[in-house]
């Protein structure tokens, strides 16, 4: 992979991991565990951000079920990306709480036989229900073993019967300027815009995502439907989508239409393509000790027995 320079993001923009760790640490110490752990009683704070959200009952489905222990719920639902909010990872569980979920619908466009939108409580039941353990790998280097409820993205995507025309599939963030103080900022070309090519959308592991730890996703992981698609780096799973069209030609995507050189469109997870300001050959996971050994990042994210046929003879050090 070519390393060419670019302009960086302003550091005033991203909260380097020695910030946030030292300011983790000092919150500790002045006795303030409250915001660590979900901020209920600091004052300003909207109190949807921290409100328990209703039960999301699914069935467990044993194909995609880890053995790995979940990363902490406070975890999940505390440290995330989620630029819309703000670059601190805290900012969205503390900046989401006035962000609308209702009403909500989402549309389905492009080269389909049957465009339509969709009320999110017509999604909600379009198929059962189920609860997948699933790894999810930033970028950054750090990882979480998370337990989604959803259903595979392809229940949806064959309601809308995609054309032969149809070779990728695109997704549209919301985009609410009352609600979404990152909005503001000029790091992304808002509204945030992702996508796949339509093998991998249509793969049974991408999961559309409602729930997270059996509950109603909050805010700050994207209510109130996202993606999740395990094998790729977390950037690519697309938050509170509004738009999902099939296209013929790729999308421009945000990170890739930011920076070319440091995001590509693929995103696999591969420990032998370095970021060019860090390794990707090993990672953190959130939840554990700062002092605990790093962990070794596995190609695929360990989903290569599923997916690794999707990308033969491709250069996964040049499609990256």
């Amino acid at each position: 992979m070519a390393r060419i320079h670019i302009p960086r993001i302003a550091p005033s923009e991203i909260t380097p991991e020695s910030v946030w760790r030292s300011r983790r640490e000092w919150l500790r110490q002045m006795g303030m565990g409250a915001v660590a752990l979900g901020a209920a009683s600091v004052p300003g704070l909207p109190r949807a951000a921290t409100q328990e959200k209703p039960a999301l009952p699914a069935t467990p489905n044993p194909q995609y079920w880890l053995s790995e222990k979940p990363t902490p719920e406070t975890d999940v639902t505390g440290y995330n990306n989620f630029y819309e909010f703000g670059t601190g990872k805290a900012d969205p569980r503390d900046r989401s709480g006035r962000f609308q979920t209702r009403p909500w619908t989402v549309a389905v466009e492009g080269e389909v036989a049957k465009p339509r939108s969709f009320d999110i409580d017509d999604l909600l039941k379009l198929a059962p229900m189920e609860e997948r353990i699933y790894r999810l790998r930033c970028v950054e280097a750090w990882s979480m073993v998370i337990p989604w409820t959803g259903y595979s993205l392809s229940v949806l995507l064959n309601r809308v019967q995609p054309t032969s025309k149809a070779k990728f599939v695109e997704f549209t963030t919301a985009t609410q300027p009352e609600s979404m103080p990152g909005l503001r900022s000029r790091i992304l070309d808002w509204p945030y815009v992702e996508g796949l090519r339509i093998d991998e959308a249509m793969h049974p592991l991408t999961m559309l995502v409602f729930g997270v730890y059996g509950k109603v996703l909050p805010n700050q992981n994207g209510a109130p439907l996202r993606v999740a698609i395990p094998w790729k780096y977390g950037f690519k799973s697309g938050k509170s989508i509004v738009r999902i069209r099939l296209l013929e030609e790729a999308p421009q995507t945000s990170w890739v239409k930011a920076a070319p050189n440091e995001y590509g469109f693929f995103a696999n997870v591969n420990p032998e393509v370095d970021h060019p300001r860090w390794s990707q050959a090993t990672e953190r996971r959130i939840g554990t000790s700062f002092l605990a050994p790093r962990v070794e990042t596995l190609m695929f994210n360990g989903y290569g027995e599923q997916v690794a046929a999707l990308y033969q003879g491709m250069d996964l050090s040049r499609y990256y």
